[in-house]
């Protein structure tokens, strides 16, 4: 993707010693990176504030990795926003979740039409509330047509649920006779998820020090590289990011064979 090299100079200025943009090597920078987006109840336990202040301080994080991944040129960005299970948390906790979403997709339109951002769901939008199921539906349309990144938005996304999914789709094309059962390979499958189209991750950064995928991309992933920080959601910023991508340079990615180096 196309990089404009005064916008990320101004972007990634005064660097800390900690985090040196100047050291990627912006041609080994990953196609896809995907965000386990944690931490934002436990950040606003210790300020002191409500579960709903932590979701909208997360939202300021997440436009800020979004901006510095349109300046590298990340082909795709993915963050999981909202799970399946999400939904046994208190219904209040889920209403101002779905306001926020409806509210922050509206506000932050100009800034995705400005950076050329195209925006997918992934996961069963249709059992959303209707407003932001609306909102999202016209927010995909108003960006269908840019040609920057994408910015893939998990949201009522459980990765079990889209294999289920992707396994029924199959079975009907095998019933109506389209598909021939010994033809069904990877590809048959990956054509069937959510993130159809797009490159498989080959960074999952996950925040807040949890160790495990929580139910996100199991099919996708299956060769990514993983980077967990003990950083809650809302604190994590460019300079984080680029610790992130640092780490991703440094790995030695065999794919099951020997190592190049």
């Amino acid at each position: 993707m196309q990089v404009d090299e005064d916008k990320l100079a101004a972007y990634f200025a005064d660097e800390p010693s900690d985090a040196p943009f100047s050291h990627l090597d912006r041609t080994r920078l990953p196609r896809h990176v995907s965000i386990i987006m944690d931490g934002n109840g436990r950040w606003a336990q210790a300020q002191g504030l409500s579960r709903s202040e932590g979701h909208k301080a997360g939202i300021v994080a997440l436009r800020e990795i979004i901006t510095a991944s349109v300046r590298l040129g990340i082909d795709v960005l993915s963050a999981y926003a909202f799970s399946t299970e999400n939904w046994n948390r208190p219904a209040h906790e889920v209403n101002v979740l779905m306001h926020l979403f409806a509210k922050t997709f509206i506000d932050e339109l100009p800034l995705l039409k400005r950076e050329n951002v195209r925006v997918v769901f992934l996961g069963d939008i249709e059992a959303l509330p209707k407003k932001t199921r609306e909102v999202f539906e016209y927010g995909v349309e108003a960006c269908k047509d840019h040609t920057g990144m994408v910015l893939a938005l998990a949201v009522n996304y459980g990765a079990r649920a889209e294999l289920t999914r992707a396994c029924r789709l199959l079975a009907q094309d095998v019933a109506a006779g389209r598909v021939d059962p010994a033809a069904i390979d990877e590809r048959a499958i990956s054509s069937r998820l959510y993130t159809a189209g797009l490159p498989d991750p080959e960074l999952v950064i996950r925040t807040s020090g949890e160790l495990r995928l929580s139910n996100y991309l199991l099919w996708q992933v299956a060769y990514a590289e993983f980077y967990v920080t003990d950083t809650y959601w809302p604190d994590f910023n460019r300079w984080d990011y680029v610790r992130a991508l640092l780490s991703f340079e440094g790995r030695d990615r065999r794919f099951g064979g020997l190592s190049k180096k």
